[in-house]
């Protein structure tokens, strides 16, 4: 079978955040490092498209995350977080841009949106202010009255006690977003609020709309109820800005909104029905969607699968039927000789002493070599199954790829999510045991041939594996990873640095816990088992002290560690040259631990 080359999974061209208009459709590109965005005219192919938002360059949006640009309230401008770290206002039509605000570049901007009173937006500063700014005089006025330690997502609200109405989502240390969430105005009022509220919205009838985990599940809710309730998560944890996983047709007749079944994803739609009964569910289509946004009669959405290339998609709301505005550099695969190595996973639930695990299995292709076991980051979060070419690449190798859904995974509803809340470090460690036992006892590795990955908080887990199950595996490959809790506690950068508390309790009560949890104070435990480490020096997550202070101890204590750091990288690889460099030394690794098991 051909070897997927490592070229192949790198992105050249990235797209982003589209939201439709009066005639035209608009999203974000990145290319050569460099963002903007581009305006396509309806019908498509009815105009050629026309770049905006590239002088200063429009700041690109994180993964199906949002929050770097909005239309103003008449349409006819594109508001904007450039690069430089301001915002930025541009007529639809073109031109040049005006800046708006001076705060860049000390200051994060994110999430602007306009307000109703058609003369301002509201935008977030650092994750922790609201301000307002007037688009003629750009003339700011602080909204909030630093009442949450957190805010996010600013939505223009009627209700809010503030002309022009604007409100945000908050929340305070030590809760992280996908604890405790409420919607707050201009006064502190609490508008709304229970676990993790997010995506707050208003109707076209003046109905509230949002996303609440409140009864078990991330569900849509309609005036305070679940509209939707069912045993799937209707949208991701709130690691950024910008989520728009649902939208609300423009008369409020209807909604169409994104489901997450294990992992896998659909589009649903649903009418509106006024007198109140349940709504009837309908399938629109499969893969995994986001930033949808509903105009006239279409749908705009981000759309892609484990063989679905991540492209910017148009529907048609009255009959659903689907057409491509754009596609990332992924759609080389489609036309390329490994196209029959992107394969999907299979779904695994694996029974535990007190539950089960879930899982997606990445079967090989061609001759089974081994088994690697990679665990997600977060550890709040999931793999759901996107378009993912670095799987295709191991398992065009003879690697099958075991994807496990550990306790405190998200997917999987608030108990199952909430379940790692001061056990971080001994739930997720146990379940990817089980998993990794399950996986070996159906014949798909042995221990030796079997190698754990994990980036951040993934390689944290893998590591503490090994300290805890070291007949297991025969070693790690881990990016980044967490060695000491309590330095985490520390230096971590301000969203994170009170993640610790809930994961594992609060310092200094909860200290014999960090130091015993902590990979770095027990390095006599990693002698046997060969392990290579990649971390980048300006990682503002997780200080790259850690990674080297852990693989001194190790070698110290006579074992095989290997580190390499990159310079320049913070948390996660950008350069395409260390991106290459990591593939190399990773497959290095494993050829080494397949040679030495025979």
């Amino acid at each position: 079978m051909p070897r997927v080359p490592a070229e192949m999974c790198l992105s050249t061209r990235d797209l982003f955040e589209p939201r439709l208009g009066p005639g035209c459709v608009v999203h974000g590109v990145v290319e050569g490092g460099v963002a903007h965005l581009v305006l396509c005219p309806l019908p498509l192919g009815a105009g050629s498209p026309q770049r905006r938002a590239d002088d200063p360059p429009i700041r690109a949006a994180r993964s199906l995350g949002g929050g770097s640009w909005c239309w103003s309230s008449s349409f006819d401008a594109i508001a904007y977080v450039a690069a430089d770290g301001d915002l930025w206002l541009q007529a639809a039509e073109g031109g040049r841009a005006q800046r708006l605000t001076h705060w860049g570049p000390e200051r994060s901007l994110s999430g602007p949106v306009a307000l109703a009173d058609g003369r301002r937006l509201a935008v977030v500063v650092d994750l922790a202010e609201v301000w307002t700014v007037d688009t003629g005089s750009g003339a700011a006025a602080r909204a909030d009255t630093g009442s949450a330690g957190f805010v996010i997502d600013p939505v223009a609200w009627p209700a809010a006690s503030q002309e022009g109405g604007v409100a945000w989502v908050g929340w305070s240390e030590p809760d992280m977003p996908w604890d405790r969430t409420a919607l707050l105005d201009a006064a502190g009022t609490v508008l709304a609020g229970g676990a993790a509220l997010q995506q707050p919205r208003i109707g076209a009838d003046g109905s509230t709309w949002s996303i609440r985990d409140d009864t078990g599940w991330l569900n849509l809710w309609r005036n305070g109820q679940p509209f939707v309730d069912e045993p799937y998560e209707h949208a991701g944890p709130m690691w950024g800005p910008g989520q728009r996983t649902y939208a609300l047709s423009p008369d409020g007749s209807a909604v169409v909104f994104a489901r997450n079944e294990n992992g896998f994803g659909r589009l649903c739609s649903a009418a509106v029905d006024s007198g109140g009964r349940p709504p009837v569910v309908r399938d629109v289509a499969r893969a995994v969607h986001g930033q949808l946004d509903w105009h006239g009669s279409r749908v705009v959405a981000m759309r892609t699968g484990g063989r679905t290339p991540t492209q910017v998609v148009l529907y048609d709301a009255a009959t659903w039927e689907r057409e491509s505005v754009a596609v990332g550099p992924d759609a080389a695969w489609l036309q390329s000789p490994w196209c029959d190595e992107l394969v999907e996973p299979t779904l695994h639930e694996i029974p535990t002493d007190d539950g089960v695990v879930h899982a997606r299995l990445y079967s090989t292709t061609g001759t089974a070599r081994g088994l690697i076991v990679w665990l997600h980051g977060g550890p709040t979060d999931q793999w759901q199954v996107t378009f993912m070419p670095r799987l295709a690449y191991w398992c065009s190798r003879g690697w099958s790829v075991l994807v496990p859904d550990h306790r405190g995974s998200t997917g999987h509803g608030r108990d199952y999510q909430q379940a790692l809340r001061g056990k971080w470090g001994i739930l997720d460690v146990d379940d990817t045991i089980a998993a990794t036992r399950w996986a070996q006892q159906r014949g798909l590795a042995r221990p030796s041939t079997t190698v754990l990955m994990g980036g951040s908080a993934g390689g944290y887990t893998a590591l503490r594996v090994i300290a805890a199950a070291p007949e297991v595996c025969a070693g790690a490959a881990v990016a980044y990873p967490v060695t000491d809790l309590a330095d985490l506690a520390e230096r971590s950068h301000r969203f994170e640095r009170h993640y610790t508390d809930t994961l594992v309790g609060p310092l200094p009560t909860a200290a014999d816990d960090y130091r015993h949890r902590s990979p770095a104070w027990h390095a006599d435990r990693y002698v046997d088992h060969p392990l290579l480490v990649l971390h980048g020096d300006a990682d503002a997550v997780v200080p790259v002290e850690q990674s080297r202070v852990f693989v001194e101890r190790v070698r110290a204590a006579g074992g095989r560690a290997r580190l390499h750091v990159y310079e320049g990288e913070g948390h996660g690889f950008r350069q395409r040259a260390n991106q290459l460099d990591e593939f190399r030394r990773v497959e290095e690794f494993l050829d080494g631990i397949v040679g030495v098991a025979g």
